[in-house]
């Protein structure tokens, strides 16, 4: 029963996160494809802040798995 709930759980999150990042829709009817659509996010303002992290997160376990050896 308890392995039931924590799955419940990590789906209900998962779902949620889609459902609060979801912008609304301006739908009237028309069913167009084009329309006036926002400007792209940029995403290559943090890639180097991801990178350093993502470096220091592999050197972290590597140590500690070492360690445990």
């Amino acid at each position: 029963m308890k392995n039931i709930l924590k799955y419940y759980i990590i789906v209900f999150i998962i779902v949620s996160d889609f459902a609060m990042y979801a912008q609304p829709g301006d739908d009237d009817g028309g069913g167009g494809l084009e329309g006036n659509d926002p400007q792209p996010a940029p995403i290559n303002g943090k890639l180097v802040i991801l990178a350093i992290t993502a470096i220091l997160f592999v050197l972290y376990t590597y140590r500690n798995k070492k360690r445990a050896v």
